[in-house]
């Protein structure tokens, strides 16, 4: 409209009506309506549906299963992969390894240099490690490290860890308790936040954690070692090695410790007395655990006894995929000192 134009009235009774329920299709009787072209809808935007990949039944059972043992600063770094399991999936399927049977997994981490991206990089693996068993394998954990003088075996739940169900997808709305779960994870309640409240010994304990297992139809090798772990406590460092009372003359042993300048010669007789002791404790040591052992299989049922001649070992890597270091190079059957090693490596 020009400047300074008059602009002309419209009277209320001039406008079309606004909600019609006989007629729809009034026609405007203002002018300056019927001028004016029509005002089309808006089409809405449509919407695209989003597709997200349907979970796999057992996708995160690896992420559930406390790695045991690893640091708590480490922790982040074994999940900065995508890492892939689908080896033990597919193990709990029909015709698999694990197929409707009752196992026990728990996890630890293996630090090994490996390539990715044409790259050479330590990395933190994380591996599970499959107990086919009717029970519990055990209740305990050892806790042990060459930086420990002394090596104890400790209830799982003084370290706030224990065996629980582990619930597939499909069971999730389901009731925990109407379950029949074949499969068991190792769980740790311990929360991180918690840890800068912790005393630094408490702390250490879950990094030296390890699954303990104890067989007593076979005799164990630790049971019958010779070797006796020394940390001799002198200033300015302490004296660390390895003793066997079988192989080593503790005179020779001795002499030789001052002749490298690990030990001071004024200190011989407290080191050679010092050893003896410890010689004294594992051999002690060695005839309780054969005593045990003699005692555990005479009361041991006929049917423990099966479930023990049978428990099989199954250790699993993670399976090689674009995103993820290939760690076929890397895979061992050793599992730690009290498992010893696995029946089939996977």
């Amino acid at each position: 409209m020009a400047r300074g134009t008059k602009r002309k009235t419209t009277h209320k009774s001039d406008l079309p009506l606004q909600n019609h329920s006989e007629n729809e299709d009034v026609e405007p009787t203002n002018k300056a309506a019927e001028g004016r072209p029509k005002r089309s809808r808006a089409s809405k935007p449509q919407v695209v549906p989003e597709y997200f990949p349907e979970k796999r039944n057992l996708e995160d059972l690896w992420q559930q299963v406390f790695p045991v043992g690893t640091e708590w600063d480490q922790l982040d770094m074994v999940y900065q992969y995508k890492w892939n399991f689908f080896n033990l999936e597919d193990a709990f399927e029909e015709g698999g390894e694990l197929y409707n049977k009752k196992v026990y997994l728990f996890g630890c981490t293996e630090p090994q240099l490996v390539s990715f991206q044409g790259q050479g990089k330590v990395t933190m693996i994380p591996v599970v490690v499959a107990v086919v068993s009717p029970f519990p394998p055990s209740d305990k954990i050892g806790i042990k490290s060459v930086q420990r003088e002394t090596e104890e075996i400790v209830p799982m739940k003084q370290m706030k860890m224990d065996w629980v169900p582990y619930i597939p997808f499909e069971n999730r709305e389901s009731q925990v308790e109407r379950l029949k779960s074949q499969i068991f994870i190792m769980s740790c309640t311990q929360r991180r936040a918690g840890l800068r409240q912790m005393k630094v010994e408490r702390l250490k304990k879950f990094e030296y954690c390890l699954p303990y297992f104890y067989q007593p139809l076979q005799e164990d090798e630790l049971e019958q070692s010779t070797v006796v772990q020394i940390l001799f406590p002198i200033d300015p460092k302490p004296v660390f090695c390895e003793f066997d009372w079988e192989l080593d003359d503790l005179e020779e042993f001795t002499d030789k410790l001052i002749e490298e300048e690990e030990l001071h010669a004024d200190q011989k007789e407290p080191f050679k007395n010092f050893v003896k002791e410890k010689v004294r404790e594992g051999k002690k040591a060695n005839r309780e655990a054969r005593e045990a052992r003699r005692k555990a299989l005479e009361e041991m049922s006929a049917e423990t006894k099966a479930a023990f001649e049978n428990m099989k070992f199954y250790k699993f890597y993670p399976v090689s995929t674009p995103d993820t270091p290939d760690v076929s190079n890397v895979k061992a059957s050793f599992i730690n000192r009290y498992y010893g090693k696995a029946h089939k490596v996977m």
